[in-house]
């Protein structure tokens, strides 16, 4: 008997915070999906920018991402960053990625179908594993930071199959971000959703650049 009052007591709890959890996860996607339509537009707006103009609007996007900090309590505020930092860093790409495109189109749908797949599997994980996975965080950052010294590293000493490796390590960060972004899902509150888009949407665009070098070198 007190166990099903104990269950009764608990059922309307679980199924507010699962409701709560399904809003944010359509709040979250709709939001990486607009921030994906951004950058594809600056992409094609950005196609002939030289590296001068690619690299400062590169800059601004991140410099966009970066004040999202700071737009915690203005929703609306935070919505146009997310926009303007998707269409910028798209812009930064333009050029990048039509280089790649005219030289080797079927090696760059590969990386875009790899990456869908990619994020879809880890993101499916994440978001169905109960256990708060946010530790992982910490643990994540350290291997970025390892990861960027090793790509200043590799600037000024050759090595074999450098960039092999690199995308590889890459990969492996951004895929545990892409794991416990998912997760943080079943936990963060609807205000949390423009933060967790933008660290998603980051998450597909790294992991998309990383699967470029990989999907060439399948060509060579």
């Amino acid at each position: 008997m007190q166990s099903a009052e104990s269950y009764d007591d608990r059922g309307p709890l679980a199924s507010a915070q699962g409701a709560e959890s399904a809003a944010l996860f359509g709040q979250v996607m709709a939001l990486v999906a607009a921030t994906l339509g951004a950058v594809t537009l600056g992409a094609y707006l950005g196609r002939d920018l030289g590296e001068g103009g690619s690299l400062l609007f590169f800059i601004i996007g991140f410099l966009c991402f970066a004040g999202l900090n700071f737009a915690r309590e203005a929703a609306a505020a935070a919505v146009m960053l997310l926009l303007a930092g998707g269409l910028t860093i798209g812009l930064g790409l333009g050029g990048g990625l039509v280089a790649f495109v005219e030289a080797d189109p079927r090696a760059f749908w590969q990386a875009a179908a790899a990456t869908a797949l990619f994020v879809a599997g880890l993101g499916s994980t994440g978001y169905l594993i109960r256990s708060d996975l946010s530790g992982g965080y910490r643990l994540l950052f350290l291997a970025l930071l390892v990861l960027i010294g090793f790509g200043l590293v590799s600037l000024f000493i050759a090595m074999p199959a450098g960039n092999v490796v690199y995308s590889l390590l890459g990969l492996g960060i951004f895929g545990g971000y892409t794991l416990l972004d998912f997760n943080r899902m079943r936990r963060a509150g609807i205000q949390e959703a423009v933060p967790i888009a933008a660290g998603v949407f980051l998450d597909i665009v790294n992991i998309f650049l990383f699967f470029l070098p990989i999907a060439g070198r399948g060509r060579d």
